[in-house]
């Protein structure tokens, strides 16, 4: 592999241990390693954080919920748009199961990253009524499969497994958010483990998933994938974008231009907020009436109108921007009233090389003040420097741990590929006793 993708894989893979600690003491967090209590088999896996050991797969539904839980992983835009580290909780669990190494284990996500971003790139299953689970379940096979040895036929049925049954709808990000989903990738991870396992204890697929009757081409249309033909090739991992904000993707220029704003207007003197964006960022943040009245973490964070009021009233968007008493905040209330989201043309015509937004607000004096964002931070072409990504990590880190544990956990990360055996690394991740009872925010 190229010592730039290692890098990368390193990078993506600090952003998502970061944003699993961030997240590890909330109440979804704590169900799922309830569920994850309650499965023991071999291979053995631990939810990472803790001791606690159980099955492959159930380990990768726990750990894929907390790293997803605070939608601040990583993302990837192009034709579709999803989370791609969303495999990391499938390949590191199977990983630890099978012992393998911290460079074995950066091999599989390289390939994995480079499966998942092919298929964004190739088609957008997401208007047809598929949800992002269906790239997770397909790349985190193959993936796993490479870290346990599978051989051609026996990856084939591991594909097929991981995707006939497993086909998820879109439906999960329709409507008012539940907390499905911050779930329904780490099934998908969940379900590539079994598949892998499955093709491993000689379990057969159907042999015609793609191009046969009833088969994925007939359902989305036939369409191919463009992959390297070796390691040498492998560059995806570095295009996929680093969140700076807990919202979905498609709100993070918004959010940044209204930070921007922030501190130049006086909430009480606005009378009007218009935010202009591309067709996605509309269709998925600003065009269902539950966007004007979120009632719930999942759905405000995938709240055009909140995420613009809440950064323009509060001067950041954090986790305790998401509590029950900011989302029925009279301010914020009154905020959103005066929101207006509408797409322009020249904005979707910059997607999906840029992911841009003009946030405009007139106020009650009739004076117009206004900011425009084309590449929020983070982005693959306004990217986080290494030491920026570190301070995130420590932020998150310290709803968790201390800071020497923070310390420790960090230079293992970036030596991962060092490690021997990847249990190696998920020891030092065990919290230490006086770290309990800590808060979600610190």
């Amino acid at each position: 592999m190229p010592r730039a993708a290692v890098h990368e894989c390193k990078r993506r893979l600090v952003d998502t241990f970061g944003c699993a600690f961030g997240a590890y003491d909330e109440p979804l967090s704590r169900m799922a390693r309830a569920v994850a209590e309650r499965y023991s088999g071999r291979p053995a896996a631990s939810v990472w954080g803790s001791t606690l050991p159980t099955s492959a797969e159930a380990a990768a539904f726990a750990n894929g919920v907390m790293l997803r839980y605070l939608d601040l992983s990583d993302t990837y835009v192009v034709k579709s748009n999803g989370h791609p580290s969303d495999v990391i909780a499938a390949i590191v669990s199977v990983a630890e199961a099978a012992r393998a190494s911290g460079a074995a284990t950066i091999a599989a996500i390289a390939v994995a990253y480079e499966v998942y971003c092919a298929f964004v790139e190739a088609i957008d299953v997401n208007t047809q009524g598929w949800d992002q689970p269906v790239y997770v379940a397909l790349a985190s096979a193959l993936g796993a499969g490479k870290l346990l040895g599978l051989g051609r036929e026996q990856m084939g049925h591991a594909l097929s497994l991981a995707l006939t049954p497993n086909m998820a709808l879109e439906q999960t990000r329709r409507g008012e958010l539940s907390s499905w989903k911050g779930c329904a990738a780490a099934n998908a991870a969940r379900n590539a483990v079994f598949a892998v396992l499955l093709a491993r204890d000689g379990f057969t697929g159907p042999g015609a998933v793609f191009e046969g009757k009833s088969g994925l081409y007939e359902i989305v249309g036939r369409f191919e994938w463009n992959l390297p033909a070796n390691a040498r090739a492998l560059h995806r991992v570095d295009r996929t974008h680093i969140k700076c904000l807990p919202i979905c993707y498609h709100g993070q220029s918004a959010a940044w231009a209204a930070l921007d704003l922030h501190g130049r207007v006086r909430t009480a003197d606005v009378d009007d907020i218009h935010v202009e964006s591309y067709r996605q960022a509309v269709e998925f943040m600003g065009n269902d009436p539950f966007r004007w009245a979120p009632a719930t973490r999942e759905t405000a964070d995938h709240s055009l109108p909140y995420v613009v009021a809440a950064a323009l009233a509060d001067g950041e968007i954090t986790a305790r921007s998401f509590e029950p008493e900011r989302l029925a905040d009279a301010l914020l209330v009154a905020l959103m009233k005066k929101t207006r989201v509408s797409e322009r043309a020249e904005l979707s015509a910059r997607y999906p090389g840029s992911t841009p937004c003009r946030l405009t607000v007139r106020l009650v004096s009739g004076e117009i003040v206004a900011s425009e964002v084309e590449f929020p931070r983070g982005h693959s072409n306004n990217p986080l420097t290494d030491t920026e990504l570190d301070a995130k990590f420590r932020t998150l880190f310290a709803a968790y741990g201390d800071a020497p544990q923070c310390e420790t956990v960090l230079r293992a990360l970036w030596n991962f590929e060092r490690a021997a055996d990847v249990g190696e690394v998920l020891r030092l991740l065990v919290r230490q006793p006086q770290a309990e009872g800590r808060s979600s925010h610190g």
